[in-house]
């Protein structure tokens, strides 16, 4: 069961992803958070950018590490509202983040169980990791997007 602290951060990047949802992005939010202070956060940014690299994740990593002033984010954990594909769990695995949390699952791309378990391989750093915090208001945050998208086209 999920703690209130990882309620409250996963409701924060909920809103993340609803800032991404209006910009016409795949609403996807996520934060970094160390010593229950958010020291990074992120929302997709693929489409507005032009650029495969700005998912929520690696920009939520990449202010964690700035605001650190290194990249090694060991005592950190990372809330996202969609399981992470395979570049992003591998710059978690890579920044040494301790703990990951996300709401929904992928099927299509996820690396933390749905198609493939990155943290369960023989890595030299091995996230903890709890799935399924807010599933629903993650999911419906997601099925509402692509609902309208298809409305669209």
């Amino acid at each position: 069961m999920a703690s209130e602290d990882d309620n409250r951060f996963m409701e924060y990047a909920i809103l993340l992803g609803e800032k991404a949802a209006a910009l016409g992005e795949v609403p996807v939010g996520a934060v970094v958070v160390k010593d229950n202070e958010i020291i990074g956060e992120g929302y997709n940014l693929r489409e507005t950018g032009k650029n495969p690299l700005t998912h929520a994740e690696m920009i939520a990593i990449h202010y964690a590490c700035e605001k650190l002033g290194g990249w090694r984010l060991s005592g950190c954990t990372l809330y996202v509202t969609l399981e992470p594909c395979p570049m992003c769990a591998g710059a978690i695995v890579n920044s040494r983040i301790d703990r990951v949390v996300f709401g929904a699952p992928d099927p299509k791309a996820g690396c933390c169980g749905s198609v493939i378990n990155l943290f369960a391989l023989p890595f030299n750093h091995r996230p903890a990791l709890s799935a399924g915090v807010l599933e629903e208001e993650c999911r419906v945050l997601l099925q509402q997007f692509f609902k309208q998208l298809r409305k669209k086209n």
